[in-house]
C-alpha cells in the first residue's frame, strides 16, 4: 500500500473554532486503496480532521486534494466520499433494504437497477437474508454493516469512518473489526478511520497518524508506531511502555551505554548522535523483558534486580509489576513486564531479575 500514489492529500490544514485551534499546521498524504487511521485521545482533532475532509466543515487554511483536485470549495454532496458515524444513523422505521436503498432512491435510482446494486452489496457484507427486518431486529455488528452496506451502495471514492466500532461491546468489536478490514480489502476503496482505541488501530491499518492537541506527532505503519515511537507520548499512548532515564556514559556509531541509577545499561541503537553527559530516555516494551527466578548471563550486563509487587493474569499470559530499589532516590523504579503462556512456570513471586535485551531498547527524543 505504501507504493501507490496518494488519494488524499492535506496541505497544511488548520480550522479554528472561536479561539480554539482543533487541528494547526496538519500535512498528510494518504494512499490509494490504503486503510489510514487517525488515532489520538478525545479532543486532539481527528474527528475534526475527518469532518473537514468530507466537506461538513470548511478549512481556515490550507489545502485538500482527491486525486489531484482541490476540494476546498466543493460542497459536501459532490466530494464522492461516504462517511459512516458512530450512531450509524439508521431509520428505524424502514427496512434493512430500505436504509441501504434510500441513498440510490434520492440520486434517482429506481427498479431493477436500484434492486441489484443493493443486492449485491448485501450480500458482499454478509447480510443477504436480513432485507425485511428493522434495525432494532438485528445485532449490534449488524447494524453497523448496514451503514457500511449503505455507504459503499454510493461507490464513493472515499470512506469515511467515525468511530464505528464505538457502540459495540468489547468482543463483537474484535469480530467487526475483522469483518470490516476484510471488507476494505476486497472493496479496495481508500478508507480513512478515526479512534481513540489504539489496539483497533494497530489491527486494522496500513497506516496511523498519532494525534495530540490537533497536530500529527508521528505519522507511519503500526509497526513503526509501536516498536519506533518518535516521542514519549507516542510510546505512552500506543501500547504498554516502560521508560529508563539517565545519562549517556559511553557513545559510539552503533551502541552506547547509559547510566540507570548507577547501573549500566547497554544499548544497541545506531545513529542517535548521543555524545557522553547527554540525557537520554529509553523505551522498552512489556512483552520484551525477559522475567527470571536466576541471574542469566548474555544480555550485555543489562540486568536488574527487582521484587513482584503484584500481577494479573489475563489468560494469554501474566503481567507483573516488577519494582527495582532506587540507589539513588527514595522510591522504587517500576517495571510492567508481560510473560507468555503462564503453564511453562505457573505465577512468579517474590525475587526475580529483570533480563533487557540490548536490542529491544529504543531510544526516544528527551524532552
Amino acid at each position: 500500500m505504501t507504493d501507490a500514489p496518494a488519494h488524499i492529500v492535506i496541505q497544511r490544514l488548520t480550522k479554528r473554532f472561536g479561539s480554539v485551534t482543533a487541528v494547526r499546521d496538519v500535512s498528510l498524504e494518504i494512499a490509494r486503496g490504503s486503510f489510514t487511521t487517525l488515532l489520538g485521545p478525545s479532543g486532539c482533532g481527528k474527528t475534526t480532521i475527518l469532518r473537514t475532509l468530507a466537506g461538513f466543515y470548511e478549512a481556515d487554511m490550507g489545502n485538500i486534494f482527491f486525486s489531484g483536485r482541490r476540494m476546498n470549495d466543493v460542497p459536501s454532496h459532490r466530494r464522492n466520499a461516504a462517511m459512516v458515524f458512530q450512531d450509524y444513523a439508521l431509520f428505524p422505521h424502514m427496512t434493512v433494504f430500505e436504509n441501504v436503498a434510500y441513498g440510490l432512491k434520492i440520486a434517482g435510482l429506481r427498479g431493477e437497477a436500484l434492486r441489484r446494486k443493493v443486492e449485491r452489496v448485501l450480500t458482499d457484507l454478509g447480510l443477504a437474508g436480513l432485507e425485511d427486518r428493522l434495525p432494532g431486529m438485528i445485532s449490534g455488528g449488524q447494524q453497523q454493516r448496514v451503514a457500511l452496506a449503505r455507504a459503499l451502495v454510493m461507490e464513493p471514492e472515499i470512506l469515511l469512518l467515525d468511530e464505528p466500532l464505538s457502540n459495540l461491546d468489547a468482543k463483537l468489536r474484535v469480530t467487526v473489526r475483522a469483518e470490516l478490514r476484510q471488507i476494505q480489502r476486497h472493496v479496495g476503496i481508500t478508507t480513512v478511520y478515526v479512534t481513540h482505541d489504539q489496539e483497533e488501530a494497530l489491527a486494522l491499518s496500513d497506516r496511523i497518524a498519532v494525534m495530540s492537541q490537533g497536530e500529527v506527532v508521528q505519522y507511519g505503519t503500526p509497526w513503526e508506531i509501536y516498536y519506533t515511537p518518535q516521542s514519549v507520548f507516542v510510546a505512552d499512548f500506543v501500547g504498554t511502555a516502560n521508560f529508563i532515564r539517565g545519562q549517556v556514559r559511553e557513545a559510539g556509531p552503533h551502541r552506547f551505554t547509559l547510566d540507570f541509577d548507577g547501573s549500566p545499561i547497554a544499548v544497541a541503537s545506531p545513529g542517535t548522535g548521543l555524545r557522553p553527559g547527554d540525557t537520554a530516555i529509553l523505551n522498552i516494551r512489556p512483552e520484551a523483558i525477559r522475567l527470571t527466578t536466576t541471574r542469566l548471563d548474555g544480555f550485555g550486563g543489562n540486568v536488574l534486580a527487582g521484587r513482584i509487587r503484584t500481577h494479573a493474569f489475563v489468560g494469554q499470559w501474566v503481567r507483573y509489576w516488577v519494582e527495582v530499589p532506587a540507589r539513588q532516590g527514595p522510591s522504587p523504579h517500576e517495571f510492567i513486564v508481560d510473560v507468555p503462556d503462564p503453564r511453562e512456570r505457573g505465577v512468579l513471586d517474590g525475587r526475580v531479575f529483570l533480563c533487557l535485551e540490548p536490542g529491544n531498547l529504543h531510544h526516544l527524543q528527551a524532552g
